[in-house]
């Protein structure tokens, strides 16, 4: 698991030293406007449309991702099966029962992300897991707006350009939609136009944009604190300082509380066991320098080719530090590195930062002339480091024409799993999953708590040695499978009547 030049806007007059770059008048926050204004002014400046522009191109490149890995059964986890369980039943306006997880385990006594209930409306016309593949891709594009238009409002045209490509294509992102759907796509946008918002001094809609954190995922009520203790800073030496700060200190108060009662109170109300399974992984071998080469390295992808170490000098790394802490703090290797979608929320907040450093150092008046230069050329810079390392990411498959093409074998055992019908109770591994979910009541092997499921259906390509029938003995000594069909590794097995 897991170019064309953008060069930078400025006048670049004959009074520029030798060495050094044009200094660039930096445009200042931008007012909110009308939205028929709004419109009327991407109509009239067909530049100011880039941003959307850009974000229907990645819209387009993420969707055809995932949908072609969904066809071609490339699922990464169990992670869809469990959403799309999820979503389905608030769609049938039931409990969000993740039968994957376990029998009858509540997603809410997993992981706190009610936030997921809003695709439910659009799941239950459309009862696909394709669907949330899909808002994924969307909510994931949407992002690249406000990261893109708060660039250009602190760089300039161009250099904006240039960060909201380097963001869309940014590592991060790209692992988080090769893996299929989690909850935090919901959370990259919040951050992003929270973020935008502090960028452009609107304190409240920097604080509305960051609350609803706290109902995407339990850990990032502490991401929405500290965006609003950001706020608190930013605004500290502007007119209006006194109220903005006490109420922006509330906000941090109360969303921090509030994530605290969420990993002690609510999740706990819904687990079985009562408590937070993921205090467990917390912790233990020898602590915070536990793999201390793999956090290194992630630092390091976080930090250089996405920002060239600029994003140092901007508090907004402040909001990276919750999640980062989490991840570092816990003794589940899977967090510490750069795959899977962990870093997918920090993208929007490395490529602020960066933004915001480079128009910080562009302000200074004692900047040197080599680190006013570097700022000015870094944008362009990191946009073509993001387009270079983009072949070795997951977009590069779509330059392969074997992304698009459904072979015969992955036609055959689909064909498979339709024999199975619906409603039917079935236990399965990964590929197998997210082609039932919808249809079929589903289980994870070895989860089913005490209850015989009709069919067991295997992913059976890295065991191909593997004794299926002992296997399904194994997991149900009491009871008798038959081999129902086989097809391109994949095994389904039928309880005997």
């Amino acid at each position: 698991m897991h170019g064309t030049s953008l060069a930078p806007t400025g006048p670049g007059g004959a009074g520029a030293g030798a060495g050094q770059a044009p200094q660039d008048p930096i445009p200042g926050p931008a007012p909110c406007r009308p939205l028929r204004e709004h419109v009327r002014g991407l109509t009239r400046d067909p530049g100011a449309a880039a941003p959307y522009a850009l974000a229907l191109a990645l819209f387009c490149a993420y969707a055809t991702l995932t949908v072609c890995r969904y066809r071609l059964m490339a699922s990464a986890s169990w992670d869809l099966g469990i959403f799309e369980q999820a979503v389905r039943g608030y769609a049938e306006l039931r409990a969000p029962i993740a039968d994957i997880k376990g029998r009858g385990t509540h997603i809410l006594g997993d992981h706190f992300s009610p936030v997921t209930a809003l695709l439910a409306p659009v799941y239950r016309v459309f009862p696909t897991p394709v669907t949330l593949l899909i808002a994924q891709a969307a909510l994931f594009a949407l992002s690249a707006v406000p990261v893109t238009r708060a660039a250009s409002r602190l760089l300039g045209r161009r250099p904006g350009l240039a960060l909201g490509v380097a963001y869309g294509l940014s590592w991060g992102l790209q692992r988080a939609i090769a893996v299929d759907f989690h909850e935090i796509a919901f959370a990259v946008p919040l951050i992003a136009f929270s973020l935008e918002a502090l960028l452009a001094h609107r304190w409240r809609a920097a604080l509305w944009w960051a609350v609803p954190l706290l109902l995407v995922k339990e850990d990032l009520g502490l991401t929405a604190a500290a965006l609003a203790v950001l706020v608190a800073v930013r605004a500290r030496r502007t007119p209006e300082a006194s109220r903005v700060v006490r109420h922006a200190l509330g906000v941090a108060a109360l969303t921090a509380l509030t994530a605290v009662l969420t990993f002690t109170v609510v999740i706990p109300a819904f687990n079985t066991a009562d408590t937070y399974d993921y205090w467990a992984k917390m912790g233990g071998g020898s602590g915070p320098l536990d793999g201390a080469d793999i956090k290194f390295r992630t630092l390091l992808w976080l930090l250089l080719p996405t920002t060239g170490l600029l994003a140092l000098r901007s508090p907004l790394l402040l909001a990276a530090v919750p999640t980062l802490g989490w991840r570092f703090l816990s003794s589940e290797e899977h967090y510490w590195g750069t795959a899977w979608h962990y870093s997918a929320v920090l993208m929007p907040v490395v490529t602020l930062a960066l933004a915001d450093a480079c128009a910080g150092v562009r302000r200074a008046s004692r900047a040197r002339p080599w680190v006013r230069s570097y700022a000015y050329h870094l944008p362009p810079a990191v946009a073509a480091a993001a387009l270079a390392l983009t072949p070795s990411l997951p977009l590069s498959a779509l330059t392969e024409p074997a992304a698009y093409t459904v072979t015969d074998e992955v036609r055959a055992v689909e064909a498979l799993l339709e024999r199975i019908p619906d409603g039917a109770d079935v236990e399965a591994n990964t590929a197998p999953i997210s082609r039932l979910t919808s249809r079929c009541r589903v289980f994870w092997l070895g989860n089913t708590r005490g209850l015989t499921p009709d069919f067991i259906a295997l992913d059976n390509r890295r065991a191909p040695g593997r004794d299926t029938l002992a296997y399904a003995r194994q997991l149900h000594p009491k009871a008798a499978y038959r081999i129902a069909g086989e097809a391109g590794g994949f095994v389904l097995l039928e309880l005997r009547s």
